[in-house]
C-alpha cells in the first residue's frame, strides 16, 4: 500500500500572489483617487461651483487657499495656516500639487512620488481642520465627527498602498514610465 503524499499548502491569497482581480481593485481605487485631486485642480480653476462659485474661481481672481485656509478655526496651526491664506506662493503650490498628484496617480506614473507629495499635501490638509478639537478657537462645536481619521487620512493610505503595491502598472503608464533611463537612474522616481 502507498502513502499519497500530500500536496504543498498554497500560500495565502495576497502572500506571494495577489487574488484574481486584485491589481485591477488598485487600478481603480488608484483612479478614483488620482481624479479627486485633477477633480478639486479643475474646480478651483474654473469655478463649476461645486467646492467653488465661478467668481471665486482662481481663472476670475479668486484664491484656491484663501477660503479654506482663512476660515480654519481650530488646532495649534490655526495662526500658520490665516497666514497662509490668499499667499500667491502658497496658491501656486496649492494648485500646482493638486494638478501633478492627480495627473502622475490617474496616469500611473511617479507614484512613489506622489503617494509621498500627496501624503504631505492631506496630512496638512487634515492639520487644518483639526479633528482632534472638539470646539473651536471660538469655543462652538467643531463638528469633527473621528479624532483621527477622516477621508484625508484615508486618500493618504490609498495613496500609499497604490505605490506599495505598483497600481500604476495596470490600466496605466508605471510600466512605460519604470523603463525610462532617469526613472531606473533614480528609483525615488517610480
Amino acid at each position: 500500500m502507498s502513502v499519497k503524499e500530500r500536496p504543498a499548502a498554497s500560500p495565502s491569497p495576497g502572500v506571494g500572489d495577489r487574488p484574481a482581480g486584485a491589481d485591477q481593485w488598485f487600478a481603480v481605487l488608484r483612479i478614483a483617487t488620482g481624479l479627486i485631486f485633477v477633480w478639486a485642480f479643475v474646480d478651483k480653476l474654473f469655478g463649476f461651483g461645486y467646492a467653488t462659485p465661478a467668481a471665486k474661481s482662481w481663472l476670475s481672481g479668486g484664491s484656491p487657499t484663501k477660503g479654506f485656509l482663512g476660515n480654519v478655526e481650530v488646532g495649534p496651526f490655526q495662526s500658520m495656516f490665516h497666514a497662509w491664506a490668499g499667499a500667491p506662493w502658497a496658491d501656486w503650490l496649492f494648485m500646482l500639487a493638486l494638478l501633478g498628484i492627480g495627473a502622475a496617480v490617474t496616469l500611473g506614473v511617479a507614484m512613489r512620488l506622489s503617494a509621498v507629495a500627496g501624503t504631505v499635501l492631506l496630512v496638512m490638509m487634515w492639520a487644518a481642520e483639526w479633528p482632534l478639537a472638539t470646539l473651536t478657537a471660538a469655543g462652538k462645536p467643531s463638528g469633527s465627527t473621528n479624532p483621527l481619521i477622516d477621508y484625508h487620512i484615508i486618500f493618504a493610505l490609498v495613496l500609499i498602498v497604490a505605490a506599495l503595491f505598483g497600481a500604476g502598472r495596470t490600466w496605466g503608464l508605471g510600466r512605460q514610465w519604470e523603463k525610462l533611463a532617469v526613472v531606473r537612474a533614480n528609483p525615488w522616481l517610480r
